[in-house]
């Protein structure tokens, strides 16, 4: 899966990994169960919802997006813990390279095991990754049932904030 990114990012989204749909069609967040593009509207990042197959156009809203794993998998829970944790250093570069004023791991149970902090909570976290502030965030899979769309769009806003 290519990068989204630009100068000027305000936010750096990092997810999990590719869902097998994003593997097959080569965009972030193509599953169609996934939340993450109306979350990202809602939230006021983008003026209107934007689709997968649009992600060139993130950049141009200070958004930018990776992924901690690059295999895709059915769901994310197929990944190992040490495939989770080496995505960190190349994350690290991106984020040194381009210089985001946030970072954001898209699900806390990544976040966890990709910085062993087992007990870590969402929001703000006290770590940086290349350098920049880290905020953890739900997840917007549609597999995520944690989350309703209104939750992640509040987490989202407050970031934005």
């Amino acid at each position: 899966m290519p990068d989204v990114v630009g100068p000027g990012l305000q936010v750096l989204f990092c997810g999990i990994n590719p869902s097998l749909r994003s593997g097959e069609t080569g965009f972030h967040f193509a599953r169609p169960g996934n939340r993450f593009w109306a979350a990202l509207h809602l939230a006021g990042f983008t003026p209107r919802l934007l689709r997968p197959d649009e992600s060139a156009e993130l950049p141009r809203y200070g958004v930018g997006v990776t992924n901690l794993v690059d295999r895709p998998t059915r769901a994310a829970s197929d990944l190992s813990p040490e495939e989770i944790r080496a995505g960190l250093p190349a994350l690290a570069r991106l984020a040194e390279r381009w210089q985001p004023a946030t970072v954001a791991i898209l699900g806390i149970g990544a976040f966890r095991i990709a910085l062993n902090r087992p007990r870590a909570v969402l929001g703000a976290q006290p770590e940086t990754i290349g350098g920049r502030p880290v905020w953890a965030l739900p997840n917007p899979s549609g597999l995520n049932a944690h989350h309703q769309l209104a939750d992640l769009a509040r987490w989202y806003a407050m970031l934005r904030a």
